[in-house]
């Protein structure tokens, strides 16, 4: 649901926020994916958010690392990872392709497997794909991948 999105990931943004403005020192990945897991946990019992998260993050002692955390608050660290009905599609191509120590090229290539599997074997693909890096430069928006252009008249 977008309303669940929306509202959780700005609430765990903000949170996350304030424990470094309170504290002086920022969350690591670990801690920022236990949180959440802790939110989503408690969440469950009152008034559950349907969300599902990827959490990716990189820290300078440890590198990169990535959470898996469904709706109903389970925590997985994964070294790659899919949401949705395309997951199966994108899980398979990870399974055959992925390795570690992959060039963000390479990265970049297996995405476009996945983005291709989905399109030719998803009734339902998305239109359009955003693809996002997360490394040691922080979080940033890499390139978009469009099936659908956006009706200039509208």
């Amino acid at each position: 649901e977008i309303g669940c999105r929306v509202q959780f990931t700005e609430y765990i943004q903000k949170n996350v926020a304030l424990y470094q403005f309170r504290n002086g020192i920022p969350l690591t990945t670990a801690a920022a994916a236990n949180f959440t897991r802790g939110e989503l946990a408690t969440a469950l019992r009152k008034n559950p958010y349907q969300v599902n998260v990827l959490m990716a993050g990189y820290d300078k002692e440890i590198g990169p690392s990535l959470y898996y955390i469904d709706y109903i608050a389970t925590l997985h660290k994964v070294d790659r990872g899919a949401f949705g009905y395309g997951s199966y599609f994108c899980l398979a191509m990870m399974d055959r392709h992925y390795h570690s120590g992959m060039t963000v090229e390479e990265a970049i290539d297996l995405v476009d497997k996945c983005i291709l599997e989905i399109r030719s074997r998803l009734v339902v693909a998305p239109p359009n794909f955003v693809i996002k890096i997360v490394d040691k430069d922080g979080a940033r928006e890499y390139a978009w991948r469009e099936s659908v252009k956006p009706d200039a008249t509208a």
